[in-house]
């Protein structure tokens, strides 16, 4: 599935992979993901914003996030950091606390690997743990494509502002 001629995501029904090409440098794409800053990008009002997001941004420290949909709902997901080496790759865990209609409350692991190219910064992410539940890995590769395709405008859209 193609977002912009630099974004894409697929599945093989029991991990997704995610990938965009954005022009900044990696330590910049990372401060967007794991700081306040990530409620200023993740989301649309046709599909989720996120309202509330806190990070204890070392291992084994804890992460929350609401997101609240278009319809007025708050839906609330945490998890934990398995690995973290700024600005290169982030590992941690994630499970709604909500009964998502195709995952449950079954908690995932999501790498984020960020990698600096000639034109800024290739970042992939790697979410596996959907073993049998390959609606759900489609589904999440959907959101995958969305969500870099926000992040890639968001950053990029910041970058020609301050030129």
């Amino acid at each position: 599935m193609m977002h912009s001629p630099m974004t894409q995501s697929m599945t093989n029904g029991e991990t997704v992979m995610a990938s965009a090409e954005i022009e900044a440098p990696p330590e910049r794409i990372f401060r967007a993901l794991v700081g306040k800053e990530v409620e200023q990008w993740w989301g649309s009002a046709a599909t989720y914003r996120m309202v509330d997001w806190s990070a204890d941004l070392r291992v084994g420290g804890h992460w929350t996030v609401v997101v609240r949909t278009a319809g007025g709902k708050d839906l609330p997901a945490s998890g934990e950091f398995l690995e973290i080496e700024a600005p290169r790759r982030i590992v941690q865990t994630r499970a709604y606390e909500w009964d998502h209609p195709t995952l449950g409350r079954r908690q995932t692991t999501v790498a984020w690997l960020l990698e600096p190219i000639a034109t800024g910064t290739r970042l992939t992410i790697c979410h596996g743990g959907f073993g049998g539940l390959s609606e759900a890995a489609t589904e999440h590769a959907e959101g995958w494509g969305r969500v870099l395709a926000w992040l890639q405008a968001y950053v990029e859209a910041g970058r020609l502002a301050a030129a």
